[in-house]
């Protein structure tokens, strides 16, 4: 069931992502959550993001604009180095409140009320028409790398702030998909050689890593299979409708994280 969940996740989400500019790692990290722990469960989704990433790359890069990549990507890259430091540095801290549920252990942990916060604040980017349509100068391209590759960093929530200061800008759809795509390879390689030296290096899933790895594989060869699919049909969905049921999901995800659920 797992599998299956995992894997239809990162499928569907990775179609959408594509011309959204934000999903993938929004989404399908509260599935990895339901799993895992929910550092575990971001730096899973790094390694899926990022091979998702790589191959729109050959794809799409060519069609980046690289004025932007440079003003943006580049304090987005030093941004997340930063955001991945601070995950790891609160992953370790002691429990906030413990409790039980009937014969369930709920633990609010420092790492999980941060993450829970940020899923509720980016799920408003999902409902709420005004943060929906929210766009930024150009002048603030800068800051809004630093912005998005520091959460990005954090939990993975690096798409719908890029997407906000990126839509401004005038870009055709392929110019955006390949900027898009650009910028995040970038943020994803900074987390990744972060989490590496911590998390994964240490053995992230610990005794269920036959398990663990082997979700990790079928979301990165269904975002694969998402993300062809989408380059041909993703034209046809309505994303009004996809960002409602997107943003009710996260809210519903950060209540459970917050509460120390999952």
């Amino acid at each position: 069931m797992s599998y299956l969940l995992v894997g239809l996740a990162a499928m569907c989400v990775s179609g959408l992502t594509l011309f959204s500019g934000f999903g993938l790692g929004t989404l399908l990290m509260p599935v990895f959550a339901l799993f895992f722990p929910v550092e575990v469960a971001v730096s899973a989704t790094a390694v899926v993001h990022a091979a998702n990433n790589t191959l729109k790359m050959p794809l799409f890069a060519r069609s980046a604009d690289w004025h932007v990549v440079g003003r943006f990507g580049i304090p987005a890259l030093l941004a997340a180095f930063a955001g991945a430091a601070v995950l790891k540095l609160i992953a370790d801290l002691d429990p906030l409140l413990s409790y039980r549920i009937g014969s369930h252990q709920a633990e609010v942990t420092p790492v999980k009320a941060v993450i829970a916060v940020l899923i509720f604040i980016f799920a408003l980017f999902e409902l709420l028409p005004s943060f929906r349509e929210l766009k930024f100068d150009t002048r603030l391209l800068p800051l809004g790398g630093v912005l998005s590759g520091f959460f990005g960093g954090l939990s993975g929530h690096q798409g719908a702030l890029r997407s906000a200061f990126l839509v401004k800008l005038g870009l055709s759809t392929g110019q955006f998909v390949g900027t898009a795509a650009v910028i995040g390879f970038l943020v994803d390689l900074a987390r990744i050689l972060v989490y590496g030296a911590g998390f994964m290096a240490a053995g992230m899933f610990g005794e269920q890593a036959a398990y663990g790895w082997g979700l990790v594989g079928v979301a990165v060869l269904c975002a694969f299979a998402g993300l062809l699919i989408g380059r041909r049909y993703i034209r046809k969905v309505t994303m009004k409708a996809v960002q409602a049921l997107t943003g009710a999901l996260l809210l519903i995800v950060a209540a459970a994280l917050g509460a120390g659920i999952i």
